[in-house]
């Protein structure tokens, strides 16, 4: 149910993006035709490549809800991380080229007459982009921080690990729309008080590097998930705890995890059960852990637990993992994230049981 909920929280997100990023385009190109304004058509560019985006984002959130079938057992989750890298090569191709190429142009033109009314054209169409693109921003941002605080995380950490590309997609284009507003406001003031539109070629230039970053960024975030990204730290943690948790686990040689969508995770453990555990104990045990690792984490959809004999070596591998993902945790969450304060309890226990079948 709360999927749902998100998912469609998503969608509006998306499409009160495109149909901003709709209106601000042709804001932008019919002004930058008149003025003939370097800056406003290279912002008309960035808005058009961020529409062609959104279409994008739309055919991931309706592809991806398909349900698994017998070539994609796993679903089709990984369709969302496939079409936002589509989407961030478009930005690149189309926002940040087109600025490149505009910008180059208006610098090698040097001095140009531009008329005051032209001046106020370039003003209007920029002042109109910042209502609609701020709208959008504002939106996104809101579920975004809506989101992370479900998640008992900060802001900033929640979008830099976030498994959803989409909202963070349009959260980041948005906001580089935004700047880039901005960036040519300025540039068109320069050219208005020198004379010389090469500031506006300047300020060309400028959005296409931020395109660019922006671009780059959410390409190499996207690729990691595509190429198989293991769970946010904190998830891989719940697991480990629950497997920790249950009396008939010994020890445990390997955890793997992989987001197989925004929603859906793979874990794959190999664990050694106590040698009084006969084959029922261990198939109610296993079953036991899968049902407790969903409750906990819904997106834990997919659990492969091996019976398997652990030597010490492996523990110590599997431990030294561990600490490292605790590291992680306590980087993104603090000291006192409810994951390691569970965590710490079950070593408690785990020793305490340890001590009383010494004795």
């Amino acid at each position: 149910m709360a999927d749902a909920e998100q998912g469609g929280e998503t969608t509006g997100t998306v499409i009160l993006a495109l149909g901003a990023n709709v209106a601000v385009m042709l804001a932008k190109i019919v002004g930058g035709a008149i003025s003939g304004s370097a800056a406003l058509l290279s912002e008309g560019a960035h808005s058009a490549a961020d529409v062609l985006n959104e279409v994008f984002l739309l055919v991931s959130l309706h592809r991806a809800n398909r349900p698994a079938d017998a070539t994609h057992p796993f679903g089709y989750g990984m369709e969302r991380f496939f079409w936002s890298l589509l989407a961030a090569v478009g930005i690149f191709v189309s926002g940040a080229g087109f600025a490149l190429y505009e910008g180059i142009g208006a610098i090698r033109h040097g001095a140009s007459h531009t008329s005051t009314g032209e001046f106020v054209v370039v003003y209007a169409v920029l002042g109109l982009s910042v209502v609609f693109e701020g709208s959008s921003l504002l939106k996104a941002l809101r579920q975004v921080r809506g989101e992370a605080a479900a998640a008992g995380r900060r802001l900033v950490p929640y979008v830099i690990r976030s498994p959803d590309p989409t909202v963070k997609t349009v959260a980041s284009e948005d906001s580089a729309a935004v700047l880039g507003i901005g960036i040519a406001a300025a540039g068109t003031a320069l050219h208005q008080v020198t004379g010389n539109d090469a500031w506006e070629g300047v300020a060309s230039l400028v959005i296409a590097a931020l395109l660019a970053y922006v671009a780059v960024t959410l390409g190499r975030d996207t690729k990691e998930l595509l190429i198989g990204e293991a769970a946010d730290p904190a998830v891989r943690l719940v697991a480990i705890d629950v497997i920790g948790q249950h009396k008939q686990v010994e020890r445990v040689a390997q955890l793997l995890t992989m987001q197989l969508g925004p929603t859906n995770v793979l874990v794959a453990a190999r664990l050694q059960f106590v040698e009084s555990a006969g084959a029922r104990d261990i198939e109610r045990a296993c079953t036991e852990i899968e049902h407790e690792m969903h409750e906990r984490v819904p997106a834990l959809t997919e659990v492969f637990l091996d019976p398997s004999s652990v030597s010490d070596e492996q523990q110590a591998e599997a431990g030294a993992l561990m600490e490292r993902s605790i590291d992680e945790v306590t980087q993104l969450d603090g000291a006192d994230s409810p994951v390691l304060q569970s965590l710490r309890e079950t070593r408690e226990t785990r020793r305490t049981r340890r001590r009383g079948v010494r004795s």
